[in-house]
């Protein structure tokens, strides 16, 4: 049998700490100092250790990405890329500097008490990227917007008519019907006026790239986004942000799974006898728990398929379109019976996203099934 040597690295951007676990069960645990964090100095550090089969590495997912797992894996080398949040820790230890945070990493691979995350390829990290971008754009549309909104309100101005916040209408009133006595308070009109419209126009540009993206990804994950979107809720930039998040979604292998991912279940706290139950974990994919909390205020509706899903279920195979009405059904029903209840609305729409994953999940194993089946038969 192979002897497999375990390395941990405590990355850095300028420098990653480097530490070897030994084969044995109670063997040595020795650190190896810190190099730069350049790929010349990993490919030494590749040297050094020897033949690629005959250890391992592994680092905590962060801020660095994961150009080094790709650094690794394409000099051969078995590389993991660890969750944070699931590293054991002891109590009593309150001593933490890079060379016993490598040694721990080491110590707890040759344990086996470390989780690997999903590493994603270069379409969906590219993807991910990009919806993550417009995220942060709606962000700060939100922070612009309340700035002038709120300048406005503080100095009285008003639209004389009623018309809708942020339309052209009432941009076009800010731009010609707002002016002020002072040239400080003009300028800051300006100011703040030009950071919505930047703001707008930023949002509109990502929005041009991800319809672009759509057309230029691979065929099966243009295949899931546009299954996603036969369900309620779930429009073209909600399904391109699932993908993006959650990659393939047949690597989980029940819907349960996904919705850990997610950080969509209810944590637990048992003992003997007694069992509680409280809110959500929330230890999981932030990104994708807002989408489908977001989504699940659609079923709050009694079931119907409106002018737009009917649009975009057009492509969609029967068996999607049955799952999601079936979804509908259910998901409206597990809402009604949850208010019924005296659940508080956000509480019962938590409750319904979590279930809503379970269809997301049904949906594109489905659509990546059925793409795979195509490509077989093509090859055939």
């Amino acid at each position: 049998m192979k002897k497999i040597r375990f390395v941990g690295l405590d990355v850095h951007a300028e420098t990653i700490s480097v530490a070897v676990a030994e084969p044995e069960r109670n063997g040595e645990v020795r650190s190896l100092g810190s190099i730069p964090n350049r790929p010349e100095s990993v490919r030494k550090l590749v040297k050094k250790l020897g033949l690629v089969d005959q250890f391992q590495v592994c680092y905590e997912a962060g801020p660095t990405g994961y150009g080094l797992y790709w650094q690794f894996t394409e000099l051969g080398v078995k590389c993991e890329v660890v969750a944070p949040t699931l590293i054991p820790v002891k109590s009593g230890d309150r001593v933490k500097t890079n060379r016993r945070d490598a040694e721990k990493l080491a110590r707890s691979s040759r344990a086996g008490d470390l989780t690997p995350v999903w590493v994603p390829d270069a379409a969906h990290e590219a993807l991910r990227d990009l919806v993550r971008a417009r995220l942060a754009a709606k962000r700060d549309q939100l922070r612009a917007r309340n700035r002038l909104s709120k300048f406005l309100l503080r100095h009285g101005r008003r639209p004389a008519s009623k018309m809708s916040a942020w339309t052209d209408a009432y941009l076009n009133w800010v731009k010609k019907g707002v002016h002020f006595d002072q040239p400080a308070q003009e300028a800051t009109l300006a100011d703040y006026l030009h950071e919505v419209e930047h703001a707008r126009d930023r949002i509109a540009r990502l929005e041009k790239a991800i319809d672009d993206s759509i057309e230029t990804m691979p065929e099966k994950m243009r295949a899931v986004v546009d299954a996603l979107q036969s369900l309620r809720g779930i429009a073209k930039i909600s399904a391109v942000t699932i993908v993006a998040e959650v990659g393939e979604v047949s690597r989980f292998k029940a819907p349960r799974q996904l919705m850990g991912y997610s950080g969509a279940v209810s944590s637990e706290y048992s003992t003997g006898e007694h069992t509680h139950r409280g809110g959500i974990t929330k230890t999981g994919n932030a990104h994708l728990r807002r989408i489908v909390v977001e989504a699940a205020w659609a079923y709050r509706h009694r079931p119907c398929i409106g002018a737009s899903l009917k649009a975009r279920q057009k492509t969609a195979s029967q068996e999607v379109k049955d799952i999601a009405w079936k979804a509908q059904h259910r998901l409206h029903q597990r809402y009604i019976k949850l208010m019924a209840r005296g659940k508080i609305k956000q509480k019962a729409i938590t409750a319904v996203a979590r279930e809503l994953l379970g269809f997301i999940w049904a949906i594109a194993v489905e659509a990546e099934q059925k793409h795979n089946s195509s490509q077989k038969r093509q090859a055939a």
